[in-house]
């Protein structure tokens, strides 16, 4: 037997689907350019921190939505703002 999803996971899986894939754009973009004139630092390195912290409160709570998602978009922040530094 195979358990059910809880119907307010649905949102929290959604959530997490749109928000991730939105960043695959900006960072498909920056790595293939390298231009990050147009970025903000201050706002990347804020980003970054915070969707860290969100990846260390879904662990606390075993919530795999928030986990998955927040460790995919620590990949891709983290890529556009190490190439943010590098590049200026």
């Amino acid at each position: 037997m195979s358990a059910a999803i809880p119907p307010g996971d649905w949102l929290g899986y959604i959530a997490a689907t749109l928000t991730t894939v939105a960043f695959i754009p900006q960072a498909w973009r920056t790595l293939r350019t390298h231009d990050t004139r147009a970025l903000s630092l201050g706002m990347y390195l804020t980003f970054t921190v915070g969707v860290a912290f969100w990846l260390g409160y879904g662990l606390t709570l075993g919530a795999w939505p928030i986990i998955v998602s927040n460790a995919i978009t620590l990949l891709l922040a983290g890529t556009i703002l190490l190439l943010k530094w590098r590049h200026g």
